[in-house]
């Protein structure tokens, strides 16, 4: 009966200790899904520390530390999953624990982790980025030892980030006297919320105390991340959906963050309104305005995102109104979190991303903007500013070099601390393009050949001769178009387009050259003789296109080296307009042919020239039968008959 009793006993304190655990458990789950990541920890580790093992737990312990920038305990409970089942883990996982690993400084084993996923996730752009660039970390040593830093001299031991230039003052987020009575703590973090907060700067950009911005913008949530307008007269700032008194949620009753303008009114911030595209179902954060004014970039996870944020554009039109913001694009975003963008006076956007390869965390990068609008030659900005743990909210005096930025690094006041830095050198990518020149018919490599580089608009940069092996270099920019031309006596000159890569490296362009040694008699085609391509013309146009004169260039060296040939020009158009406009049309396009080798030296008495419109069509393409545009260009041409030597 004794040990029934124990037996009894024991199995309902075993129950209750059961049900105890079970009931932490349901607890610490509704913390997490509440976002309240900092209390879901102390639960979380407290069963984990006593033995009881959990794929979902470590999971969800290693994201609240993760989440919360503390990658060093992140990969602790990361290691213990991976343990515990690798085998089915979802692809986020794989990169969180790769991001946490590099932070510890345990880059091999993060390089293994990253290999795995990208064999199991060939699609993924992080993957991608992380093949293509194996040696990463080289190109981020050669990017470091540019900057020096120090402490910017505003911090506290709560959390200060996301800094701004106005006038002659520094404008950033503090939490350092918003806990009070009346004030609450963010759920995810912990912290106290956000105020904004302004000092001035001396002439090395020291700052001054500081004290609270504006009460206008200012409210009992957070504030952070602002921006200004080229005049001062508008603010964009990040705040918590919170307006006039009201609190939006979003479908899972969470306060989500969205970007907010003031204008400037007598001396004080008025005004206070949403930005159009904001929504309360995602967020919108961290704006930064275009030296011209006309374009915003900013962060959000709004459909149409890659990954876990993505950066946009908005176009700010002339009335105050906003355009339809575009997303920009896989170069720059990835399946990880892009976000805190700045654009530079000279149109460099500096961004932190975790999808990009870097050394732990967010690290800050700088891509440069085409004229097409998109941003290419993404570059790590280098072990200075970047560190093992969270580096971001980068901006920078384009005039000065000096700047500011924001990180969690060991050793800081609080739990982010605001950096001023100065940067010495500017980082560069360079290329260098090179190759051969050889004989097209026997291989064997042409000394002292002229090269003339180009640019996409046909502009000369420099040139260079090839050495006694046929080998030339230029050095180039990265991600550029140039075209290389080649001349040689006795060959006939030629030139090739190249694209360089858009990353520091080697660029190879191996050139042939035809042997310009060609019996002609009356009645040849010149063009055809000497591998000389036909002129090409725009529709309806006669002016010389610039690649056309490429070639022109070629008749002009057979015409000057043979002084006493003579060439009759004949021009052809496509099918299309009606005869007699293509008669015309022809006939101008023959004499803007002979004009070009006039006005570079050629005798006009040497020159004859006709139009012949569609009468002498190369192809099917008449009227009415449908052929391609490349089908009509070759019949848009001019020919080169030789009419005495």
């Amino acid at each position: 009966m004794k040990n029934i009793i124990l037996y009894t006993a024991l199995m309902l304190t075993l129950s209750i200790a059961a049900y105890s655990q079970q009931a932490k458990i349901y607890n610490a789950n509704n913390q997490y899904d509440n976002l309240a990541y900092i209390d879901a920890i102390k639960t979380y580790e407290k069963i984990a520390n006593k033995g009881y093992k959990s794929e979902d737990i470590y999971k969800k312990l290693a994201n609240s530390y993760y989440f919360n920038a503390d990658l060093e305990n992140a990969a602790k409970w990361y290691t213990q999953l991976f343990e515990m089942n690798s085998a089915t883990l979802e692809s986020e996982y794989y990169f969180r624990y790769a991001h946490s690993l590099r932070a510890i400084g345990d880059n091999k084993k993060a390089n293994d982790i990253l290999i795995i996923i990208a064999n199991k996730e060939a699609n993924d752009s992080r993957a991608k980025l992380f093949i293509k660039n194996v040696n990463y970390l080289d190109a981020i040593k050669a990017n470091s030892g540019r900057y020096k830093i120090e402490d910017a001299g505003i911090n506290s031991i709560y959390s200060d980030y996301g800094s701004a230039l106005y006038k002659d003052q520094i404008i950033f987020a503090t939490a350092r006297d918003t806990g009070g009575l009346s004030q609450r703590k963010h759920k995810w973090t912990n912290q106290y919320f956000t105020n904004l907060y302004s000092a001035t700067l001396a002439q090395n950009m020291t700052p001054y105390e500081p004290k609270k911005f504006n009460s206008n913008i200012n409210s009992k949530f957070n504030e952070s991340t602002p921006t200004f307008s080229k005049d001062g007269q508008t603010i964009y700032f990040t705040r918590n959906n919170y307006l006039d008194g009201k609190k939006g949620k979003d479908g899972d009753k969470i306060t989500l963050i969205k970007i907010y303008r003031a204008t400037l009114v007598n001396g004080d911030w008025n005004d206070i309104t949403e930005l159009p595209f904001n929504n309360d179902n995602y967020s919108t954060a961290h704006p930064t305005v275009s030296h011209d004014g006309n374009t915003l970039y900013f962060a959000s996870d709004m459909p149409g995102t890659l990954g876990n944020s993505d950066l946009f554009k908005v176009k700010i039109n002339g009335d105050g109104t906003y355009g339809v913001p575009e997303n920009l694009g896989n170069t720059i975003n990835t399946e990880g979190r892009e976000t805190f963008p700045f654009i530079s006076d000279d149109n460099e956007l500096y961004f932190a991303s975790d999808g990009h390869p870097g050394v732990g965390g967010l690290d800050v990068f700088v891509a440069t903007a085409e004229s097409d609008g998109f941003f290419k030659n993404i570059q790590n900005l280098g072990s200075d500013i970047n560190s093992p743990q969270d580096d971001f909210a980068y901006l920078i005096d384009t005039n000065s070099r000096r700047g500011f930025f924001t990180s969690n690094r060991d050793g800081g006041m609080g739990y982010d601390d605001v950096y001023k830095f100065l940067e010495t050198r500017k980082i560069v990518c360079e290329q260098v393009l090179y190759g051969e020149i050889t004989d097209f018919n026997t291989g064997k490599n042409i000394p002292n050949a002229k090269l003339t580089l180009l640019d996409k608009q046909y502009k000369e940069i420099s040139t260079t001769t090839s050495d006694d092996q046929g080998n030339y270099t230029f050095k180039v920019n990265c991600g550029k178009e140039y075209y290389v031309r080649v001349q040689k006596e006795e060959y006939t000159a030629t030139e090739k387009k190249v694209i360089v890569a858009d990353e520091n490296g080697r660029t190879y362009l191996p050139i042939t050259l035809e042997n310009a040694k060609c019996v002609v008699t009356v009645g040849d085609d010149l063009g055809k003789c000497f591998n000389i391509k036909m002129i090409y013309f725009n529709l309806d146009k006669s002016n010389i296109r610039k690649e056309a004169a490429i070639d022109l260039e070629k008749i002009l060296d057979v015409l000057i080296s043979n002084p006493t040939m003579k060439l009759d020009i004949r021009s052809h158009t496509d099918s299309r307009q009606t005869h007699a406009y293509n008669k015309a049309l022809s006939d101008r396009r023959a004499k803007s042919t002979i004009e070009w080798l006039v006005k570079n030296g050629v005798n006009k008495n040497r020159l004859t020239g006709k139009g012949y419109g569609e009468t002498q069509l190369v192809n099917k393409c008449t009227n009415n039968v449908k052929c391609t545009e490349e089908e009509h260009q070759l019949n848009r041409r001019s020919e080169f008959i030789i009419t005495a030597l």
